[in-house]
């Protein structure tokens, strides 16, 4: 894939489903803060509803230098006419270095080449709101525990073409 330039290297593989234990275990690490301060963590729970829901056909991982350091799922949603993106999680030791934006723009760049809007969950006070927000989300709907999210596709223009016959 790329290099996220001033982050480190990162590629994008396809999903396996031998991945849903790591994945598991990396979204119970990474949503515990966020869980515990809402009231909502169960440590059965946080990894079950992540067992339940992988589907390792829309699933990319994120590797660092060969290794796992985490993963995305962006599905078509119900309608069949735009994204849900989930399971966005980075391990604590390539957080806070670019990585999470660049491997956010990737998909965006995708969800746009298809004209799709993509959708999201974020949880209320989580620091990953503030990264969907530079990247033109916007609030949906929210309740005490969860905000929905949107952003609408982003059109591509092409160059102008000079009239026929000029």
């Amino acid at each position: 894939m790329r290099s996220a330039g001033e982050t480190v290297d990162w590629t994008l593989r396809p999903g396996r489903a031998a991945d849903v234990e790591a994945v598991a275990e990396l979204r119970a690490r990474v949503m515990r803060d966020d869980l515990v301060r809402l009231g909502r963590y169960d440590e059965h729970r946080v990894r079950q509803r992540l067992r339940d829901g992988f589907s390792p056909a829309h699933t990319s991982v994120v590797e660092v230098d060969g290794a796992f350091a985490g993963s995305v799922t962006l599905r078509p949603d119900a309608s069949g006419e735009g994204l849900h993106l989930e399971h966005f999680y980075l391990a604590s030791g390539v957080q806070g270095r670019g990585l999470g934006t660049a491997v956010l723009r990737e998909l965006l760049d995708r969800a746009d080449a298809d004209g799709m809007p993509v959708r999201l969950v974020v949880l209320q006070g989580s620091a990953a709101r503030r990264l969907y927000e530079r990247e033109g989300f916007t609030t949906e709907s929210e309740d005490p525990v969860d905000v929905l999210m949107v952003r609408a596709a982003r059109t591509v223009r092409s160059p102008r073409r000079p009239a026929a016959g000029r």
